[in-house]
């Protein structure tokens, strides 16, 4: 074979070997760009880090944070509301202004000395608390710290403010709800508010200072001094 066919053929097979390449060029996709697609990772990152603290924050720092007892005697208010009329029944002011509070054993026999009905609270009532003459250990939702000075005579009889206001429908319930409060503090849960980011719709839905505040502001054009309620 001479040098001019050796040329030929080796011409011809370079000339095979680039269509075939050509071929298998079209044929193979493109690769991605990395552009388009790295972004979706810090992107999700973020939304996995943001709905587990969001969780973490509202449902289970709740659950550590507050720790919940229940109330000795499950009082149905609605039954004694029906029977005995306003709230001052059994939550009155003493002649010298100061607040009853929650009523003491002596008041609950008057009409509990013996089981009046068929209901088992009732009937707890007087054989754990009446007959053996033991105060009952009721958990005080809306009790304020030590430092605080709360007259029930000044917005109930001069301000003329209504039970509702402060303490919510409490009158139309027929159960006792748990009593939760702060594992740190001791203090209800009533007074921070159950919502934990410290939002309210009601007026009754939080029992902090700036609470007292804005009503105050509300009321009589001033938040008041501190002496008022720190005394």
């Amino acid at each position: 074979m001479s040098a001019t066919e050796e040329e030929k053929e080796q011409t011809v097979a370079e000339g095979e070997q680039a269509e075939a390449g050509d071929e298998h060029a079209q044929a193979s996709p493109e690769p991605v760009k990395p552009g388009t697609w790295r972004f979706l990772i810090p992107l999700a990152a973020f939304f996995i880090g943001f709905v587990s603290h969001f969780f973490v924050g509202w449902v289970v720092f709740p659950l550590l944070l507050y720790a919940e007892k229940e109330q000795p005697i499950d009082f149905n208010h609605k039954v004694h509301v029906e029977e005995l009329g306003e709230c001052e029944s059994c939550h009155y002011l003493r002649e010298d202004g100061s607040f009853s509070g929650v009523p003491k054993l002596a008041n609950c026999a008057e009409c509990h000395e013996e089981a009046v009905g068929e209901s088992p609270e009732e009937a707890k009532l007087v054989q754990e608390y009446v007959e053996p003459g033991k105060e009952i250990p009721w958990l005080i939702y809306a009790r304020q710290p030590q430092c605080v000075f709360f007259s029930h005579a000044a917005h109930v009889n001069m301000a003329e403010m209504e039970c509702v206001t402060c303490h919510g429908p409490v009158g139309e319930s027929d159960h006792t709800r748990p009593y939760q409060y702060n594992r740190f503090t001791k203090y209800s849960r009533d007074i921070w508010g159950w919502n934990i980011a410290g939002l309210k719709k009601n007026p009754w839905d939080r029992m902090k200072m700036d609470d007292c505040a804005e009503c105050h502001e509300e009321m009589t054009g001033h938040q008041g001094t501190c002496f008022q309620c720190h005394k």
